[in-house]
């Protein structure tokens, strides 16, 4: 069995982005490692080249910023890493997503275990968002996705779609895929609240219209304002993010006094889509 890793990274130290710890938290999984640098405006070229890692084989490409049809730039260029693999799994994570290590035997089990079962198209992980702080994260299953496509069989009918959260065939039919009972951290939302700032509405540049990206630069929320449904983190964080959590230095305030008790919240969450339906009905009158 050989397994490939790959991701894209653009402006990755701009951002804050993990890209070098998610990397580094798949690497053991991996026989090799592909990465699409993106012409950046910082060192990220020179942080992934620090690396060498003889598994990793990094290129760089030109990424057309001007694609603002739902961020199809990033299915666009993780496909160009996607079509470098050599593996028989191909093992896509993020930049701002980190496996952590207690998962390493689950996950190389399930690879093992659906190898020759060539209806099953890719493995489904389970996923935690912190949010704000590495001792946060957000419970609320109807707004945050719970599970994504992250291993895929190599075959050129399987690609990355919209804005490279998913995995489809070519002609737009979902993957069969299963469930790994393991959980992939995401990280993007943990950032000093001024990179947090600096990332969204940079980020809104793949989706929005200048105009709308102007209105949204000048919200006073544009930084951390997703409260009311956090949990406090109690487990562990992968070894490969331990420095740079202790390199964490600013403050966060989680708001938690003024959350409604969990059972509120519970049933909340549980009726989100009928009360979405009657406000949308109401706000047509």
């Amino acid at each position: 069995m050989r397994v490939s890793g790959f991701s894209i990274i653009r402006n990755g130290i701009k951002y804050f982005y993990p890209f070098i710890e998610a990397i580094k938290s798949i690497l053991p999984l991996c026989d090799e490692f592909i990465l699409n640098v993106g012409d950046s405006e910082d060192a990220t070229l020179e942080a992934a080249l620090a690396l060498k890692n003889d598994k990793i084989k990094i290129f760089e490409s030109k990424w057309d910023m001007s694609l603002r049809e739902e961020g199809r730039v990033l299915s666009i260029e993780t496909n160009k890493a996607l079509n470098k693999c050599t593996g028989d799994w191909c093992f896509y994570i993020q930049a701002d997503e980190v496996l952590h290590e207690k998962y390493f035997p689950v996950v190389k089990a399930a690879m093992e275990k659906n190898l020759n079962k060539k209806s099953i198209e890719g493995l489904k992980f389970k996923y935690r968002h912190f949010y704000g702080s590495y001792d946060y994260y957000q419970d609320n299953y109807r707004i945050w996705y719970i599970a994504e496509t992250r291993i895929i069989r190599r075959n050129e009918n399987i690609v990355s779609w919209g804005d490279a959260m998913n995995f489809k065939h070519k002609d737009g039919s979902s993957l069969n895929v299963e469930p790994v009972n393991a959980e992939i951290y995401h990280y993007g939302w943990v950032k000093p609240p001024d990179r947090m700032a600096l990332k969204r509405i940079d980020f809104n540049k793949l989706y929005y219209t200048d105009k709308e990206i102007e209105v949204f630069a000048q919200s006073p929320q544009q930084g951390y304002d997703r409260f009311g449904h956090l949990k406090k983190f109690t487990n562990t964080h992968p070894a490969v993010m331990q420095e740079r959590i202790k390199q964490g230095n600013w403050d966060f305030d989680a708001r938690l006094d003024s959350q409604a008790p969990d059972w509120i919240r519970k049933i909340s969450v549980f009726l989100h889509p009928v009360t979405k339906r009657i406000k949308k009905l109401f706000n047509k009158k």
